[in-house]
């Protein structure tokens, strides 16, 4: 527990360096990660480095930097070359593209297990449907692939279907109620297999695992206060919210819950808390979101670096590691190793010393006149990366918040 209203409040003995180090060290990966997304959609995976200027604001690469200076960084991934009218370009190494193939393996293999988290995060909205342009902020977080929006979300027709409203916005819709997946990752770990299924969700009383700073002591300031906490039944997240009392105790634990599952669907356990604003009225949660985080430290941590705020949940770290890595995040780790290059420049090879390049047709464009469309979903270009470093039009940014709980409102 905490009364801090800010996480600018916080005492340092709050802090908890080891998130902060994993949010750091993931913030070059998301750039990397979204160029390997652009240069994937290019029919040849090549692209003009003029064209990748337009995507500054994505990679969070403000002028004067060059967008050239930042890929030779990683030269195990990306090479860069000039054709013969002198234009340059950006493409993946074959270590680069091995890296591609290998990802489209592991998310298909992954695709069940994300189905059935989507299902879950429909179960768990007041109208069992949600708009699919706030699920595509979850796309990189829940392990969905490139093409959920367009194809994938129509694999599952058992679990879920795309809907249009009347103002022609698309949602994906709940299909039917299966209670096997109306069950917490709370009680799987209490129950095991052999737990029992109600048809219809309701009160729980499972406490939250709780993780705080070694250098924490006043814990055992607030320890009845947790104690009382954690021994309030509450209602379940897959449990009717309608009617419930927002600001009530019943109404924050609930809304605990419910931020404790999400994050139990993602693949780092972690998430921009942008992202969860967005559900704020679907999920029944309340409005000063940020403000309950803050209140359960040790069940969640919010670091604030970046240039928007990631919660964690706590229990799933041991130090800056996450305790079970899925094959994506072990991807992810791989990509991490192959950057960071600080060497001295290399030169930058011509069209001539390509002698393996066998097509030359798509070095005779014209660079002022091409065409270009990186044909990224809607919504993907910065969502997708789910990783809360880039900038975008969100509604949270760090100084937004922070104005936000200037008030002196009671805890």
């Amino acid at each position: 527990m905490t009364t801090s209203k800010r996480v600018q409040d916080r005492s340092t003995q709050k802090r908890v360096h080891d998130l902060e180090i994993v949010t750091e060290k993931w913030k070059i990966v998301s750039k990397v990660l979204f160029l390997m997304e652009v240069l994937k959609k290019e029919a040849e995976q090549i692209i003009t480095v003029r064209s990748l200027d337009q995507y500054r604001r994505q990679v969070n690469l403000p002028k004067p930097h060059k967008i050239s200076d930042f890929i030779r960084k990683s030269p195990k991934l990306f090479e860069l070359y000039k054709d013969q009218k002198g234009v340059l370009w950006c493409g993946m190494t074959k270590e680069g593209e091995d890296l591609v193939a290998e990802e489209e393996r592991l998310l298909e293999e992954h695709a069940d297990k994300a189905a059935e988290h989507v299902t879950r995060f429909l179960m768990m909205s007041i109208d069992k449907r949600l708009p699919l342009d706030k699920i595509a902020h979850f796309r990189r977080d829940f392990g969905l692939p490139y093409d959920f929006r367009t194809s994938w979300v129509r694999k599952y027709p058992q679990h879920f279907r795309v809907v249009k409203s009347e103002d022609e916005l698309e949602y994906l819709e709940l299909v039917s109620w299966n209670p096997a997946l109306a069950v917490t990752e709370l009680e799987k770990k209490a129950n095991g297999a052999n737990g029992d299924i109600l048809p219809t969700p309701g009160l729980l009383s499972l406490p939250f695992p709780l993780k705080f700073p070694p250098n924490y002591k006043k814990v055992y300031r607030y320890g009845g206060k947790i104690d009382h906490f954690q021994k309030r039944s509450y209602l379940s997240p897959y449990a009717d919210a309608r009617g419930m009392k927002a600001g009530s105790r019943e109404f924050d634990k609930r809304a605990v819950a419910i931020m404790h599952e999400l994050l139990s669907f993602t693949i780092e356990k972690r998430l921009v808390t942008d992202h969860l604003t967005h559900f704020r009225w679907e999920l029944v949660m309340p409005q000063k979101l940020m403000r309950l985080l803050l209140k359960h430290f040790g069940i969640f941590y919010v670091s604030e670096r970046g240039k928007r705020f990631s919660v964690f949940l706590t229990e799933a770290y041991e130090g800056s590691e996450l305790i079970d890595k899925c094959p994506l995040v072990l991807w992810k780790e791989k990509v991490q190793n192959l950057i960071g290059y600080r060497g001295r420049k290399r030169r930058i090879e011509t069209f001539d010393d390509l002698t393996d390049m066998a097509d030359t047709s798509l070095f005779e464009m014209d660079s002022e006149n091409e065409n270009f469309d990186a044909e990224l979903e809607q919504g993907e270009t910065i969502d997708g990366l789910g990783n809360g470093l880039l900038a975008d039009d969100v509604e949270m940014e760090i100084g937004e918040i922070c104005n936000a709980y200037k008030d002196n409102e009671p805890s």
